[in-house]
């Protein structure tokens, strides 16, 4: 059976997991501008406690955003550093996708409206439905203000709102059954994602690995 790790620091939550031998374990804390200090010693505490080594791991998977630009390129710094070490492949996995996922576990809900506080009066915004136990995009990812948020087309029944986007949810014209606007992503579930994209053979080379932001503008120099 194929050991992966997952981590993520796209949002204020630094969490790693690990599946080895089966069994899945996850180390998760609230700790913002610390993940850079943080992230390295959680991955070795918890591949000790999995009694395992970074040799024994097949592939990574890291939220590839979108989310803080520091947080997201500090995922993909580590990634790529531990990946071309070890020659592995990576696994990007969306960090919308992954707070969908997480309000599925938590939740048990199948269709979720998942939203991150994008700054500047803006949500990144994804709408995503259970197949079998995943969670799949419905329609597009994008970055706008919360007036603009709109369920997919051909959306019926309940939808759950999550993530911390919600924080605008007066400002957000979609109907709810419930939500949780303190949700953060947790590598637990995306480890669920990454296990799903591994078995699709999805997996690409650590230099693929780039982060997603959504808003063109962040990393653009300006123009003089």
């Amino acid at each position: 059976m194929s050991t992966l790790l997952a981590l993520d620091t796209a949002t204020e939550a630094c969490s790693v997991a690990l599946l080895h031998d089966g069994k899945v374990t996850s180390h998760y804390e609230v700790i913002p501008r610390l993940h850079a200090q943080k992230l390295l010693p959680m991955i070795q505490q918890l591949l000790a406690d999995a009694g395992t080594t970074l040799q024994a791991v097949d592939a990574i998977a890291f939220g590839r955003g979108p989310g803080a630009f520091t947080g997201v390129r500090i995922a993909i710094g580590v990634v790529q550093g531990l990946a071309f070490a070890l020659d592995r492949p990576v696994l990007p996995v969306s960090n919308l996708a992954v707070l969908a996922q997480r309000a599925y576990r938590e939740h048990g809900v199948s269709q979720v409206a998942a939203a991150i506080d994008a700054r500047m009066d803006e949500v990144y915004w994804g709408c995503y439905r259970e197949t079998a136990g995943e969670m799949r995009l419905v329609g597009n990812e994008a970055v706008l203000p919360p007036e603009a948020a709109a369920l997919p087309v051909d959306a019926s029944g309940e939808w759950f709102g999550a993530g911390t986007g919600w924080g605008y949810a007066e400002r957000i014209a979609v109907n709810l059954s419930g939500q949780d606007a303190s949700m953060l992503p947790h590598a637990e579930d995306l480890l669920t994602l990454a296990r799903f994209a591994w078995e699709r053979g999805e997996a690409i080379v650590a230099d693929q690995a780039q982060p997603v932001y959504l808003r063109d503008k962040v990393a653009t120099p300006k123009a003089r």
